[in-house]
C-alpha cells in the first residue's frame, strides 16, 4: 500500500505524506504525515514557534486525493495531475514539530480530466482541516 506514495509526482522534499494506512482504489484513502521539525520552511514559519503552514496542510490533502484518484482501476492515471481549485476550506488548527497528522480523502466525482474530492485532516483525533479540492490532468 505504501507503494502508492511512490507514484506522487513530487520530489521527496515536497511530499507531505509518509505512510498510507488504507486505500480503497479510486474511492478513498487515509494517510499520515509527521511534521519532523527539521523542514526548511519551519525556520521562517514562525521562528521560535514553528507551525505547519495551512497551505501545506491543504497540499497534503491534495496529494492524498491525487493518490486515491490515480489508483482507480476503472480509469487510467491522468498525466500531469495538479491541484486546480480549493473550496470550502477551513483550517482549524496548526500542527507543530513531532505531531502526527492523519489525512482522509474521498473522491466525490470525476468528469473527463477533472476530479472532485473531499478531504480532512485530524491531529490527535481533533479536526484541523476540511476542504474540497479539484484536481485536473492534461486533457
Amino acid at each position: 500500500m505504501n507503494d502508492a506514495l511512490q507514484h506522487l509526482p513530487h520530489g521527496p522534499e515536497f511530499r507531505f505524506l509518509d505512510r498510507m494506512l488504507t486505500l480503497d482504489p479510486g474511492t478513498s484513502g487515509v494517510a499520515e504525515y509527521r511534521l519532523k521539525g527539521d523542514e526548511p520552511f519551519l525556520r521562517g514559519h514562525f521562528p521560535g514557534d514553528p507551525l505547519l503552514p495551512g497551505v501545506l496542510l491543504l497540499e497534503a490533502a491534495a496529494q492524498l486525493a491525487g493518490i486515491v484518484a490515480q489508483s482507480d482501476p476503472a480509469h487510467p492515471p491522468l498525466p500531469g495531475l495538479k491541484l486546480t481549485a480549493v473550496r470550502s476550506a477551513k483550517i482549524l488548527g496548526a500542527p507543530r514539530p513531532e505531531e502526527l497528522i492523519t489525512l482522509h480523502a474521498r473522491v466525490l466525482a470525476r468528469m473527463g480530466h477533472l476530479i472532485q474530492a473531499q478531504a480532512t485532516a485530524t491531529l490527535r483525533g481533533t479536526l484541523i482541516l476540511q476542504c474540497e479540492v479539484t484536481l485536473a490532468g492534461s486533457p
